[in-house]
């Protein structure tokens, strides 16, 4: 027989399939010792499911609104009408009404209840859906609950729940509805206890809102509730609000709101014993369920009643610490462009190669962090690590770290241990010796010597592909570690002069400039077309594609289309078919190990994954004339040489001018051969990594053929020495697999803090905002000029569609956004700095460019007209 109704006593988290997840966490709070929580029982959802069994409309009105999307609101608002209506006319049966009239009659049916909604989707460790169901206070007589029982069901269909499923990834045939019955507790005060800080998410300081009866009047807004934080059983705060009106129940049944007499209005609400006994409380419910907790409160008669507990969504998760002491953590996703969740193998497979460049890593939200600690604790290392170039990567780190510190209590209670001294890139012995080879590099000026350099690393990667070639199991992974500290020596070593020239040389060109012409950013104009950047050649060439794309009607029609499976054989079928797979396979046999979020080896390559270049190529067709590759080029070029004639002869006419102009054209000279190789490093990295992952998809496939995994990207949810592991032993237990993906689901849709600490606290930075226009976004600015345009806002590079005069709004740019740059006027980024990769191809292009706009993707909208001031760093919204 089906179980339409379950006492508190009978229920915990293994029935959260029948009593949703509010029912499921009620009845484990029922389970601990010394925590009361006012009697009852939910109807299950087999109660729901049989009574929409009974109504065949039901199924007819779900269908079309499964076919919704969110921006259907006219039609969302119709559909959930019409199924909440026919839930709500629809008679309970007889056998539900018995066994719910049976356990009313235990608990007393004279007294009054409480009916809330309890969806099989909600109160869900990552996803809360609070307030989306209907709850009903003081509810008196067996009829009446009843008929709020199928209220609450009909309450699953509102349109602020309905549309939240949409916006959460929820189907609606997939979630059902219990109704949970529970005396009514008529309390002095009630309210929310957070048990970690829901504003800065420590989760040693528990929160505490408190407000005079019903806690209705503090979750609806109608009053400002007191607020009382506790840390370590220590109130640290009070916040004690004017609270005028409350909500009470009345003797006749339902709620009325309340004035408060004066002069209780500005009592505290609980006295200091009652909020530390709520802080004992919250983290004795805390440690039963695991994780931080949102808890539903109220006091009555001077007891302490618990209504409700739910996980805390919104926390950012946390790094482990095994030493017991406080640790500071800082994104390394932020600095290399990349503030998207990785797979378990894209994880564990790039520290591999930041450890040799002296970081050490750990995970927290599928994203990669540095632990600080040991550089903030050393008087030191912490001037060089805070001051010495972070600002460059990214200003709100810089600040969010000079703001720890400044918090003395922190600095005194960090570890000690080896500093990094920022990310030096090798010993104190390789950085002279850098040192020294940048000192020759400068005085020679060989302008060939990059075109050998990048020879030697082409014949390097080729080699590599073939010596990879056979090799599977421990011999594959043994391989790629050796071959990983080669590529070190060969790409970072080798080349450490050239990058420190690739620093120096703007700098020191700066500087003279501003004390011989008093000028500023010359540097940017002076970038524009540079020699040897790998990342604007990049996006130039695809210029070059598109103009054979553009010739031919038939293959345009099939990209409207195409299958990357299939790609290059059905384009040879096609007119001008072979020419245009011809023109992109060498733009792939040269670009195509490069994709968005290429750090994470996991993320499809453009030669994986061909279709990937066809939204670039048709906004090249759509923005650009044929030739403008070279035209682009040009124009550049005389742009460049025009100003340094204008900076050679105002030079000459200073005293000392001929030696000035000399140093001058010796000093652009260097900047111009050598500061395009700055991109270089992380595309021959790029190269390495597309032929490991290459080896490792074929051992994935053997994996599949022998059973021990599913489908060749289950590869992607394992870390680099689980998969060697696996691959030596054939031997895995697939629930991790499953594990891993759910995680990774969960991760991706949260928003990584930029440092954090071991409690969970978020440190942030913030910007002087100086003389910046009223309402302006303040960020950092990378590339000089003022542009007025679009905002077109583009999550994902595969998704853009952009038209002359757009402006670029986006959450960060890698290499593989270059493409898009030749389209656009303007740049604005959530992340970056003056030498990340967009600050820099925005300077080679000339777009006025300001990156680090905190939420710029979702405080502009997309259409909007906005100005960026590249020069001085904001971004203002002309219209709404």
């Amino acid at each position: 027989m089906k179980s339409y109704v379950l006492g508190f006593q009978e229920i915990d988290t293994t029935k959260l399939a029948m009593v949703g997840g509010k029912g499921a966490n009620l009845g484990e709070l029922s389970r601990i010792d010394g925590i009361r929580v006012p009697e009852g029982f939910c109807v299950t959802t087999e109660a729901y499911k049989k009574i929409i069994g009974q109504i065949p409309e039901f199924h007819v009105l779900l269908e079309q609104l499964s076919l919704l999307k969110v921006e259907d609101r006219e039609r969302i608002h119709e559909i959930s009408g019409k199924i909440r209506g026919v839930i709500d006319e629809t008679a309970i049966g007889k056998d539900i009404d018995e066994v719910v009239t049976s356990h009313l009659a235990q608990l007393g049916e004279n007294h009054a209840y409480a009916v809330r909604s309890s969806a099989t989707a909600e109160d869900l460790p990552m996803a809360s859906f609070a307030g989306q169901q209907d709850t009903y206070l003081n509810i008196l007589g067996k009829e009446a609950i009843l008929k709020h029982i199928s209220k609450c069901w009909a309450s699953l269909f509102t349109e602020r729940a309905v549309m939240y499923r949409m916006q959460n990834g929820f189907d609606h045939n997939k979630v059902y509805l219990s109704a949970v019955i529970q005396k009514m507790v008529f309390p002095e005060a009630a309210g929310i206890l957070f048990t970690a800080d829901p504003i800065t998410s420590n989760r040693k300081v528990v929160s505490i809102d408190a407000s005079f009866g019903l806690g209705e009047a503090l979750v609806s807004g109608l009053v400002d509730a007191d607020l009382y934080k506790v840390q370590e059983g220590k109130i640290v705060s009070k916040k004690i609000s004017t609270k005028k009106l409350a909500i009470y129940a009345l003797k006749e049944g339902g709620t009325k709101e309340q004035q408060i007499g004066s002069a209780q209005q500005n009592m505290q609400t609980l006295t200091d014993e009652q909020i530390l006994q709520l802080e004992k409380t919250g983290r004795r419910i805390e440690a039963h369920f695991g994780r931080p907790q949102d808890i539903e409160w109220c006091l009555s008669e001077g007891q302490l009643y618990i209504l409700q507990s739910r996980p805390i969504t919104t926390l950012y998760p946390v790094p482990k610490v095994n030493d017991g002491k406080l640790h500071i953590y800082m994104s390394l996703g932020h600095q290399q462009m990349m503030t998207d969740a990785m797979k378990p193998l894209g994880l564990s497979f790039f520290p591999i190669w930041l450890s040799k460049l002296g970081a050490s890593t750990v995970e927290a939200g599928d994203r990669m962090y540095m632990d600080v600690s040991y550089d903030l604790a050393s008087p030191m290392a912490r001037k060089i690590f805070v001051k010495s170039g972070l600002g460059s990567v990214d200003m709100l780190i810089q600040n969010a770290l000079s703001n720890v510190l400044k918090r003395k209590d922190y600095i005194k209670s960090l570890p000690h241990g080896k500093t990094t001294l920022g990310l030096n890139g090798g010993t104190t012995g390789q950085m002279v010796s850098g040192l020294l080879q940048a000192m020759k590099i400068y005085r020679e000026n060989d302008a060939d010597l990059i075109q050998r350099m990048i020879a030697k690393n082409d014949a390097l990667t080729q080699d590599v592909a073939q010596r990879i070639k056979g090799r599977s199991g421990d011999g594959l992974f043994d391989f790629i570690l050796q071959d990983m500290d080669e590529a070190y020596k060969t790409i970072v070593l080798d080349n450490y002069g050239v990058g420190i020239v690739g620093v120096y040389a703007p700098s020191r060109l700066s500087k003279k400039m501003k004390q011989w012409l008093d000028e500023e950013n010359v540097t940017n104009v002076l970038s524009q077309s540079l020699s040897n950047n790998v990342t604007t050649e990049m996006g130039l060439e695809l210029l070059d594609v598109a103009d054979v794309v553009r010739r031919y009607p038939a293959v345009l029609a099939y990209f409207r289309h195409a299958d990357d499976a299939t790609f290059f054989e059905a384009l040879e079928k096609l007119d001008g078919g072979k020419a245009v797979g011809d023109a992109i396979q060498n733009y792939l046999s040269k670009y195509g190990v490069r994709c968005s979020g290429e750090i994470d080896i996991t993320r499809a390559r453009w030669a994986e994954k061909p279709t990937l270049l066809i939204p670039m190529i048709l906004n090249n067709i759509k923005n650009f004339e044929p030739g403008s590759h070279q035209m682009i080029v040009e124009q550049k070029r005389l742009e460049v040489a025009q100003k340094i004639q204008e900076l050679i002869g105002r030079i000459e006419r200073l005293p000392g001018g001929k030696r000035k102009a000399k140093k001058t054209k010796k000093m652009i000279s260097v900047f111009r051969n050598f500061v395009g190789f700055r991109e270089y490093p992380k595309y021959a990295m790029m190269q390495r990594f597309y032929v490991y992952k290459q080896a490792l998809k074929k051992e994935a496939a053997l994996l599949v053929q022998k059973g021990v995994i599913q489908e060749p990207e289950d590869i992607y949810y394992l870390t680099f020495e689980e998969l060697r592991k696996v691959a030596s032993t054939y031997q895995l237990d697939y629930s991790l697999i499953t594990k891993r993906k759910a995680d990774y689901e969960i991760f991706e849709k949260l928003t990584p803090p930029r440092v954090m600490t071991s409690d969970g606290e978020i440190i942030t930075g913030e910007y002087d905002t100086g003389e910046i226009p009223r309402g302006a976004l303040m960020g950092v600015p990378v590339s000089s000029g003022v542009i007025e345009g679009r905002a077109r806002i583009v999550l994902k590079l595969e998704e853009a569609v952009i038209s002359e005069g757009d402006i670029l709004v986006t959450a960060f740019t890698d290499p593989s956004w270059t493409s898009l740059f030749v389209s656009i006027k303007g740049l604005v980024t959530e992340v970056g700095g003056m030498m990340t990769h967009g600050a820099v191809v925005a300077r080679e292009y000339g777009l006025p460019a300001v990156v680090s706009v905190e939420n710029a993707t979702r405080l502009i909208q997309d259409g909007q007209r906005i100005r960026v001031n590249g020069t001085k760093g904001y971004v203002e919204i002309l219209e709404e």
